[in-house]
């Protein structure tokens, strides 16, 4: 291995230091003490210089073994970011141009005993400032990104995580750098690169059947024949394989029948079943000597992607089937965790991850605009059950299609689908992020005239040479071109559809900022919501620490700066004001804080009300609409710290919205909407049996803590994996049921309760706006803090009904039970769970208590 500490010198040899391997020029510079933090107030900006230079990796290394005994010596970098002369004793082996793809270099006739190593390189922003003005034929929009997200130009014309050069929500860092694993590898006869393991199941024989791929490069003269013994021991399964290795890249598949008289447990989801994966060992025995093994993990689930006529209704459906199960999809989408991947732990993804679970999610998708994520990612979300849609690397942009840009992409495609497709998490390959809208909506203004151009240009990227590759490649899995897209329909209108966002046909994006978000009816009613979002601000803890006091109000320099969305701060403002009395304190500061706090307030609110459409949408047309089955908010987690769509901030604390996701995408869960005066209740379900349930209905006054009225309806069914309706009122009869109520002086809140402890969180439903509710009081809140084992108890009191009420420990990591509720009685326990130790008196001195009424 080549990691560890190399040199780092800038183009004109001023700034020389010590780096390590992986890792890119910032991360360097920051750790060498020569930087600031780069997330530190303007520094994304400041620290331009860093990516307009051309940096330069070097290292001496001594060879650990005698090179005359080995066939083949490889120098192998399994990413380089980006652009990059690799030279070896001063000989240039090759060059670089995809931080996507993994380059071997052959060093047999170069190595010596002691041997200097250099990687130079290129700024990515030159380059593709360069590709771009080389490209004669026809520009490839767009230029430049808007202003707001002070960015770099065409980075489509470099393959490279799309977003370092800024996005709607985060920061430009065109970094350089060796952000992968470099080693060197030496063999004789033959080595294995790639190792795959595709599980189906053949229906006709009621079997499992385990196709394994091995792909060598054999380096001797002829071919090479030996034995592969496949051992699954738990499932009584062995199997031996003659094999013959042709030189050059050889490759076997090998069929291995499951032993049939073995109980094969599936890979389920998370909520749907247990990740069960079974040790399994490959053994290659081969007649030119060296004998590898090879220890995977395997899982075991089949996956459809349906699309077919539904009655009543026009158009196809689009929903997945794991082992037979239609599964209604619950999740988020991905972005990339840092602007420096080698700052990304193992630790970073599994909190983050893990927080994902423990919202009741089970599907993530890994947006096309990053990176494809590390093997750890995916081996976690195989562990815990997150399904993962997993775009290509291609976002709202057009691409170029000449010759040395398509080779360059189909190397990047085949490597990462052989790295990936052992997965089970991985559930659907898709081409771009929407790159198919860009087209049909003309987001880039093309002339009529010419778009005939652009369109023959994506149908050669994304199907003649992407799908292309993904299909030769893995047979197992669903592809669609882009998302939002029409699916079969776009692929019967030519790949491109007129209206990707055609809520009867594939997946939608959808993002409304000026109409009222409590308003379910602005909602498109859709087969598969994949994108939709409100953004908010990160909590005052988070923002702090990259930050003076002067920016701590909501009109600062930096608060502007932040914000990479046009107009985005207003909108947020906008959102509130339509349901929130805005804050007016005379301390600058804690006007901040309460502004902080009402954008979770909303934002959590906002996607509440679109995510319990969506689910209560999955088993009714209604005016040819509907069957959704599929809820992706945007988006999971942060790249730094800034306000954004996110749930989950920059270091992983929970925004309120990631508490509420927790409730909406809870397992059973009564959703009340309001149509023509009628409260409708439905009971949706991802349960895989039927239950007879009991309702119960409170309606409470704002004034005061004891309830007005409680209904309890018995013997309610609520059917397995759907949604149906269970209760329906008029407001006018409930108001008159429940005496002295109004609109604005009652809310309603409402659970499912079952035998054995079978119970949903509890809902709430408000009949007017929060800043015309009558006889809300400001509360005397009050918190007392124990510890058991390894939590901590939170002891809530109240003198008054507290909505939203938000419990904030500032910097001590962890996260609550629950947040941002409804208080309807004097007491209530949360928990805190740590993911660092902590103590009684550090919760105790930390801990915010914010309710509605605190706002001023």
């Amino acid at each position: 291995s080549l990691r560890g500490s190399w040199r780092l010198r800038s183009g004109n040899g001023s700034v020389s230091l010590r780096a390590e391997v992986p890792g890119c020029v910032h991360t360097a510079l920051l750790r060498r003490g020569l930087i600031q933090d780069p997330y530190y107030r303007f520094n994304d900006v400041m620290y331009r210089w860093i990516s307009l230079d051309n940096w330069t990796y070097s290292r001496t290394f001594k060879t650990p073994f005698d090179v005359r005994k080995w066939q083949k010596v490889n120098l192998v970098f399994e990413g380089v970011d980006t652009v990059a002369q690799i030279l070896l004793n001063n000989v240039t082996l090759g060059r670089t141009d995809n931080m996507f793809n993994r380059y071997s270099f052959d060093i047999t006739s170069v190595i010596q005993e002691v041997n200097f190593v250099e990687v130079r390189f290129l700024s990515a922003i030159s380059y593709a400032a360069e590709q771009s003005r080389c490209h004669k034929a026809h520009s490839i929009p767009p230029a430049c990104p808007p202003p707001v997200q002070k960015g770099e130009c065409h980075v489509n014309f470099i393959r490279k995580e799309q977003c370092s050069f800024s996005w709607d929500w985060g920061p430009s860092f065109p970094t350089q750098g060796i952000w992968k694993d470099v080693r060197i590898e030496a063999y004789n006869h033959y080595h294995l690169i790639y190792f795959s393991l595709t599980p189906f199941f053949v229906k006709s024989a009621q079997q499992w059947c385990l196709e394994v791929e091995s792909i060598f490069d054999v380096v001797s003269s002829g071919p090479v024949a030996g034995l592969v013994t496949v051992n699954i021991p738990k499932l009584q399964t062995q199997q031996t394989f003659s094999v013959k290795l042709q030189p050059g890249e050889g490759s076997i598949v090998l069929l291995v029948n499951i032993n049939k008289s073995s109980t094969v447990e599936a890979w389920w989801p998370n909520g749907h079943g247990k990740q069960t994966g079974y040790n399994m060992t490959t053994t290659f025995t081969m007649e030119a000597g060296c004998q590898i093994e090879k220890f995977s993990k395997v899982y075991f689930r089949t996956v459809e992607l349906v699309q077919e006529p539904i009655p009543g209704s026009p158009g196809l459906s689009f929903y997945f089937r794991i082992n037979g199960r239609p599964i209604f999809i619950k999740g988020s989408n991905w972005i990339p965790a840092d602007s420096f991947q080698d700052r990304v732990t193992y630790d970073t993804l599994r909190l983050l991850l893990k927080s994902a679970a423990d919202a009741n999610m089970n599907a993530l998708r890994v947006w096309g605009g990053g990176v494809y994520e590390q093997d750890e990612f995916y081996d976690i979300c195989d562990e815990i059950g997150i399904m993962i849609w997993q775009d290509f690397m291609f976002a709202c942009a057009l691409y170029p299609t000449d010759q040395n840009y398509l080779e360059s992409v189909r190397a990047e495609v085949s490597h990462q689908v052989r790295r990936l497709k052992s997965h089970p998490s991985i559930i659907l390959w898709s081409g771009n992020n929407e790159n198919e809208a860009a087209l049909a909506s003309n987001w880039f203004s093309i002339p009529y005239a010419d778009i005939g151009v652009y369109i023959k240009d994506y149908v050669t990227l994304y199907v003649k040479n992407i799908r292309e590759v993904v299909l030769t490649e893995d047979k197992s899995r669903p592809f669609v071109a882009s998302s939002p897209t029409n699916g079969l329909e776009s692929v019967k209108e030519g790949w491109l559809s007129r209206d990707p966002y055609d809520t009867h046909y594939g997946d939608t994006h959808f993002y409304d900022y000026n109409s009222d978000c409590w308003n379910w009816t602005v909602y498109p009613k859709t087969r598969f919501a994949s994108e939709y979002g409100f953004q908010s601000w990160p909590s005052f803890s988070t923002i702090e620490k990259v930050s003076s006091p002067e920016d701590w109000s909501y009109t600062s320099n930096f608060s502007l700066h932040r914000q990479h969305h046009e107009g985005g701060n207003i909108q947020m403002l906008q959102e509130i004001g339509r349901h929130f009395k805005l804050p007016q304190s005379p301390d600058p500061v804690k006007q901040f804080k309460d502004m902080i706090y009402l954008t979770q307030v909303m934002q959590a609110q906002c996607i509440k009300t679109e995510t319990e459409f969506y689910r209560f949408s999955q088993s009714e047309i209604i005016n040819g609409e509907g069957h959704t089955m599929g809820a992706l908010y945007w988006q999971l987690n942060d790249i730094w710290q800034a306000p954004s769509w996110a749930s989950l901030e920059y270091g992983g604390k929970w925004k309120l919205l990631h508490y509420f996701a927790q409730n909406f995408f809870a397992p059973l869960l009564p959703v009340a909407y309001e149509d023509k005066g009628m409260l409708h209740i439905y009971g949706v379900s991802d349960l895989h049996v039927d239950h007879k349930l009991t309702l119960r209905v409170v309606v409470h006054a704002w004034s005061s803590l004891e309830p007005v009225c409680t209904l309890a309806k018995e013997g309610v069914t609520v059917k397995a994996q759907s949604a149906v309706p269970i209760y329906e009122e008029s407001i006018s009869d409930l108001l008159e049921r429940c005496r002295n109520c109004t609109r604005k002086s009652c809310v309603i809140t409402f659970c499912l309760v079952g035998e054995d402890g079978l119970r949903s969180p509890t809902n709430h439903y408000f009949l007017s706006s929060l800043k015309d509710a009558v006889g809300l009081e400001k509360t005397q809140l009050s918190a007392s803090v124990s510890q058991q084992d390894d939590l901590y108890i939170f002891v809530l009191q109240t003198t008054a009904i507290a909505p939203f009420v938000s419990l904030d420990v500032g910097n001590i990591k962890g996260r609550f039970s629950d947040n941002g509720f409804l208080m309807t009685e004097k007491k209530k326990m949360v928990v805190f769970y740590p993911w660092e130790p902590t103590s009684v008196e550090e919760l105790e001195s930390s801990l915010i208590l914010t309710s509605l009424l605190d706002v001023v």
